[in-house]
């Protein structure tokens, strides 16, 4: 059963203004089936049967604060080809704000193709530039992201280490939602080396925590919580730290401390592709919304089990969220 608690933040979520800023994406899915092996290599020969879309990256996070009510714009570097018109036609029907401003005539959008037979996936194709074709200049942030900020409630910036997101503008972003208090959330890539200091949400995955706190484990080990957390607080002093841990749920933390641990949720697996964006989204719209970070992180929890037991880049809903909350493996939270 959806908790008080629970149902007052998900209302309050969906009267969220929230911009995301990062690196936008397509993803394009090839399903076919594959019954016998080519005569010219050792691989298997893939019978086409249909293409899709969906958007990924920043783009993804977007389109699941759309999918929870929430007013969304997006911000970041696309082409000018057909590939962000396909990309620009699918946020236009999910109602997501996107400005022409944000075109560059020579660069790629980035693409991502993958080949599923059978719900397995064969392989992938990027189709991508340099980072440094994505960049933008502090001049077009002042022009187009600032103003942005003083009208949200919080931003999110969803760093894939393709180029968009750099220092400077992370500490242009920073600095301008400070002076107007606007929540602040980051999704990580650690190989980038930025020093992202004082985000009010940083959510990493586990190899990302790990490489951010300069911690070295083998896969298979236990995960060294307390020393992760503690490290990576002392470096980068996160209000709020969520380390998602795949079959292992959640991990917790505030202050370089583990608060809790919250186990997942998911009952199947299917594609863990997007379930980053899932949780970013609903974690920073819940905090943005009120909730503390236990109510935001076992609200985020439930969508991530949703969003993993789909084929494909994939983004909640709101009758999905509330159906998943009322499922008896949440603890209520009343």
């Amino acid at each position: 059963m959806v908790s008080k608690i629970e149902n007052e933040v998900i209302e309050r979520i969906a009267e969220q203004r929230i911009l995301v800023f990062g690196d936008i994406m397509l993803d394009h899915y090839v399903w076919g089936d594959a019954t016998r092996i080519s005569p010219e290599a050792p691989v298997p020969v893939v019978s086409v049967f249909r293409d899709s879309h969906t958007v990924g990256g920043a783009a993804n996070v977007a389109r699941n604060l759309r999918g929870l009510g929430s007013h969304v714009e997006l911000s970041g570097t696309v082409g000018n080809d057909d590939t962000a018109k396909t990309l620009r036609n699918i946020l236009s029907e999910d109602g997501i704000e996107f400005s022409e401003l944000w075109s560059k005539n020579d660069v790629r959008t980035i693409l991502k193709t993958r080949v599923v037979v059978q719900k397995q996936q064969l392989c992938r194709i990027d189709r991508e530039d340099s980072p440094f074709a994505y960049a933008i200049s502090a001049e077009k942030f002042e022009a187009t992201i600032a103003e942005k900020i003083r009208k949200s409630d919080a931003v999110i910036v969803s760093d894939y280490a393709k180029g968009v997101v750099d220092e400077t503008i992370w500490n242009l972003i920073r600095g301008c939602a400070r002076k107007e208090n606007t929540f602040l959330a980051l999704d990580p890539k650690p190989r980038r080396h930025l020093a992202f200091e004082n985000p009010d949400l940083l959510t990493p995955n586990r190899s990302e925590a790990l490489e951010l706190a300069g911690i070295s484990v083998g896969l298979h080990d236990c995960f060294p919580a307390e020393a992760v957390c503690k490290a990576i607080w002392e470096k980068y002093h996160p209000v709020n730290l969520v380390v998602t841990l795949g079959a292992d749920g959640m991990l917790l933390s505030k202050e370089g401390k583990v608060d809790t641990s919250i186990p997942t949720v998911a009952q199947e697996v299917f594609d863990v592709s997007g379930a980053g964006d899932t949780v970013i989204s609903t974690l920073a719209a819940a905090l943005s919304a009120g909730a503390n970070l236990e109510t935001a992180a076992h609200i985020a929890n439930a969508a991530a089990g949703v969003v993993v037991g789909k084929i494909g880049t994939a983004a909640i809903t709101m009758s999905e969220l509330r159906n998943a909350l009322e499922g008896p493996e949440q603890a209520s939270l009343s």
